[in-house]
């Protein structure tokens, strides 16, 4: 009889996919098969009456399960609106259910009060029904043993995010004031921003310059005055959405990355990928106090007001000449292989995969 597989429900296609560094680890072994999203998207089971949903997801099922080659004893997922499939999958297949847990989806800026109920639903029907329930940062895993149950800390890998060469690039040596800091975020530039934060802390230091590396959001911040001052900055680079390459070389132009959230219930559990995008430049994170960044200490000083960031910010300064050598040895320890091991431990106990 053929070894059972375990199946990743993919949210988004595997190049789409934000912890795709670690699926890909998990995807070595041809015992785990990716499973992309098919016609019918997971975002409709919110929208449908549940049983009209749930006879959707055994019908979806059954499809499924005719392309694969032998039984399945895993399914993964790591969005609540995957349950409803899996659900179907689990009770044809007498699998095991596995639930990854890296944000807290339920408490999403662009969920209303029907989805956000909804998806909470979701989440505790999954996260009764997982035997292994994984979560990237140490919030996360606390808020599930809060909720009476386990969960295993898989943080997050960036393998595919270039890590610079330890010289730093030509533009970095002498580049601009002796006296400058230059700062950069990388990420969302919306609604999860604290711009009001931002402006305190630019107005408060003539000496820096912010880098900001993304896609500007003006559909979501575009009245908020502080949001606005900054626009109109001259110490303010707006460099839009960038690929990995062009990215990595930005941060080398920077002393020292941000994490400029709000300190709200969705920014505060989850673990700010840029952390180790930055940290594999050699550069360290200034952040506010958010929980979820907890997880990676070794490469973040928290900033509990303005005043604090500020000092933080300038305590970093001449980094972009200098790049901390140890933190990036650091960040490049943090492989998915790594990261992945509690599941590569359970896989390997169900005889579905070795590492």
């Amino acid at each position: 009889m053929a070894s059972p597989l375990c199946l990743l429900l993919l949210p988004r296609t595997l190049e789409q996919f934000i912890l795709r560094d670690q699926a890909t680890d998990l995807l070595r072994s041809p015992g785990v098969v990716a499973i992309e999203p098919a016609r019918l998207p997971y975002g409709a089971y919110a929208r449908l009456p549940a049983t009209v949903g749930d006879a959707l997801a055994v019908t979806q099922a059954r499809r499924l399960r005719r392309g694969l080659r032998a039984p399945v004893g895993v399914v993964v997922i790591f969005h609540p609106l995957q349950y409803p499939l899996a659900r179907a999958l689990v009770a044809r297949e007498g699998a095991e259910l596995w639930y990854g847990r890296w944000d807290r989806y339920e408490a999403a800026y662009d969920a209303g009060p029907r989805l956000r109920e909804r998806l909470t639903e979701l989440h505790e029907l999954a996260a009764e029904r997982s035997s292994l329930t994984f979560a990237a940062s140490v919030e996360l895993v606390r808020l599930e043993r809060e909720a009476g149950r386990q969960a295993v800390l898989t943080p997050l890998a960036a393998d595919s995010f270039p890590a610079l060469a330890v010289d730093p690039p030509p533009s970095a040596r002498g580049d601009g004031d002796g006296d400058e800091v230059v700062a950069v975020s990388l990420g969302h530039l919306g609604r999860r921003v604290d711009w009001a934060l931002l402006r305190t802390v630019v107005e408060a230091m003539p000496e820096l310059r912010l880098l900001l590396i993304g896609a500007r959001h003006d559909d979501e911040s575009g009245d908020d005055v502080d949001f606005a001052a900054l626009r109109e900055s001259d110490r303010v680079e707006w460099l839009g959405a960038l690929g990995d390459d062009a990215a990595a070389q930005a941060i080398g132009r920077g002393d020292v990355g941000i994490v400029p959230f709000k300190v709200e219930p969705f920014n505060d559990a989850g673990l700010p990928y840029r952390i180790l995008k930055y940290a594999r430049q050699g550069r360290r994170t200034v952040s506010p106090e958010l929980a979820g960044a907890h997880t990676w200490d070794r490469a973040v000083t928290f900033a509990t007001d303005p005043a604090a960031f500020v000092a933080a910010l300038r305590e970093q300064r001449g980094r972009r000449s200098a790049p901390d050598l140890e933190l990036r040895a650091w960040a490049l320890e943090q492989t998915a292989w790594r990261q992945n091991a509690p599941l590569w431990d359970r896989l390997e106990a169900l005889g579905i995969a070795q590492r």
